[in-house]
This record gives C-alpha cells, structure tokens and sequence, in this order.
C-alpha cells in the first residue's frame, strides 16, 4: 500500500468540527478517517459531536463512509448521554443517514447498544486480531481491555489509533463502569507490547501539545510504562 493510496485524517472537535458545541470543545476528541483513496472508501473512527459535519468533510475529499470502527462505548466518542451534561451525535445519527455497520469487539456489544441504543444487526462483531477493510487498505482490530472491557485499538500500516487505551501522556481511567486496571496494565505492558518503538501513535483526545508521536517516544517518557510490574501498578493506580 502506497502512501498516496491511503487516506488517513485526523480531526479535533471544537476545531476541525462541531465549533460551536462548547462541551465538544472541552472534551477534545479526535475523530479520524481511514480510507482508500483509489476506491474512495472511507472508515469512520469514534464519529461523535456533529455527524452531518463529519460526513461532508469525507464528501469534501471526495471519499464516502462504508463503515465505523468504535474504539468503545463511551458517549464522547459515540453518541449517548454524556453523564447527564448532554447528549451527543453519534452512530445512531450516522446510520440513520448511511446504512453501514460499526465494527466492534464482542466484548462491548452489550455496552454499545445500551449507551446507543444500536440493535445488533448495526453491527459487525470482532475478535481481536481480525481486519476490517476500506478498499485495500486494511486496518487490524487490537482487543485492549482496561478502559472498557471491549476497548479496541487499530494498526494501518505504522499508525495506532489507541482510542483512550493509550495517551501520549497517561493512559485511560479504569474507575468508570466496566473499567480493569489489572487489564490495562496487560494490554499497555504486553498485548500492545509487540508493536515497534517507530509506530506512530494517534490517542483518543489531546490532552497535550501534541497530536501524536511515536511509540517508542512515549514508552520513553510516559509514566505508565515507569512501573514494571503488576503489583507496582496496583499501588500506582491506587
């Protein structure tokens, strides 16, 4: 796959999109696109804020939506009720204008659907090490509970986009429902462990400087890969 073939977006809420939603700009996530630029098939990662907006910026690159990847459940990245302070567009709202599915792992079925209120024919059930496509592009789903039991992160080609598994600075709170610290130590220290130190790194929100880095970078100096063992990491995380 050439570099000129693949289609890879980042885009901030409050600033790429959804300017004029206040708690979209304090919540800064990312959305991101994943696509084919031959065939002009586009994945939507996290599609949350303004869907409509979202979609016009594929149409604008002269791509079209075939299917969502939802890193996990929570309403900032997919629609819901947001704690009672809102509630946010997502994929409910983007399948009622595209008749797509949204891939997930089998872990977070149950959630999705509550939180949602999707059905299960709107999606395409995982397991972790299974591809989705856009094309020929083609985007591994990582099983990487901890945040959320069925937290997923994709690989297309050198880039990881880590949802809230991973942040260049922290990584994701375990004290929401379905949260496991001992399971995100496991899949920051070992499940996530095989990938090189030169794949790029794209989190879930920007809750830093910067937009993305590499691995090897943030293994360097993110304090979650400081503790080494499992014990040391209960203490660390309370």
């Amino acid at each position: 796959m050439t570099d000129q073939r693949l289609y890879f977006r980042q885009l901030l809420a409050g600033r790429d999109f959804a300017t004029q939603h206040p708690i979209a700009a304090q919540m800064v996530n990312f959305v991101y696109l994943i696509g084919d630029r031959q065939t002009g098939e586009c994945l939507m990662v996290d599609p949350a804020w303004a869907i409509s907006e979202l979609l016009e910026i594929v149409q604008a690159d002269g791509l079209r939506v075939t299917g969502v990847l939802a890193t996990h459940y929570h309403p900032d990245h997919i629609g819901g009720d947001l704690m009672g302070m809102a509630t946010v567009e997502g994929i409910r709202e983007l399948l009622e204008q595209r008749g797509v599915k949204v891939h997930c792992q089998n872990a977070e079925v149950e959630w999705i659907k509550k939180c949602t209120g999707v059905s299960d024919s709107d999606l395409a059930v995982h397991e972790s090490g299974d591809e989705a496509v856009a094309g020929e592009v083609k985007v591994q789903l990582i099983h990487t509970p901890g945040h959320t039991p069925g937290s997923q992160c994709f690989l297309v080609e050198n880039r990881l986009v880590a949802g809230d598994t991973l942040f260049l600075e922290g990584c994701g709170r375990t004290d929401l429902p379905g949260g496991d610290s001992e399971e995100i130590y496991r899949s920051l220290h070992q499940r996530l462990a095989h990938l090189p130190d030169d794949t790029l790194l794209y989190p879930g929100h920007l809750y830093g400087p910067a937009a993305s880095g590499t691995l090897g970078e943030t293994r360097r100096t993110n304090q979650v890969f400081q503790v080494r063992s499992l014990e040391d990491w209960k203490r660390f995380m309370g």
